[in-house]
């Protein structure tokens, strides 16, 4: 009997323990909508964000950008570099959408190579995006050219 009495408090720490572990992460938010977009979830390494942008007080346009793939959580990407263009991207992204181009966000305030994304993508950018897009990688044009939806940093 003593020892059962000593392993009902160890049982209930371990259980509260489990149970803590089990949470869901801080940003939840983000991942419904990550999850839900397009038909293609990422995280890939921003390695070349093809050039300096151009002032949005011209027009309104998507950046192409080249990506390492990282981790592929959704859809079927075919190698490990990508092309995606962003919407205005000296725009933070949770200011990004606009009147023409709704349905983009995400966490990222400045694209910078080097950092690494977690991105709900469509494909291909010419069927989602009907605007200027501003393309300074060529060798983009061997591949498809991905529409970024939401783009979160991959802490």
């Amino acid at each position: 009997m003593r020892n059962s009495a000593r392993s009902l408090p160890v049982a209930v720490v371990f259980a509260i323990l489990m149970a803590c572990g089990c949470s869901q992460p801080a940003n939840v938010a983000h991942d419904t909508k990550l999850s839900t977009l397009g038909t293609v979830e990422v995280t890939a390494k921003l390695v070349d964000t093809g050039g300096e942008f151009p002032p949005n007080d011209l027009y309104d346009y998507a950046h192409v950008m080249k990506y390492e793939i990282q981790q592929t959580h959704r859809g079927k990407v075919e190698g490990n570099v990508i092309y995606v263009g962003h919407y205005n991207p000296l725009k933070p992204r949770s200011t990004a959408a606009d009147e023409r181009v709704k349905d983009i966000g995400g966490n990222v305030t400045k694209f910078v190579a080097g950092d690494a994304h977690r991105m709900a993508l469509a494909v291909p950018i010419d069927e989602n995006f009907m605007g200027g897009i501003v393309n300074k990688l060529p060798e983009s044009e061997k591949g498809p050219i991905y529409w970024a939806l939401w783009t979160d940093r991959a802490d």
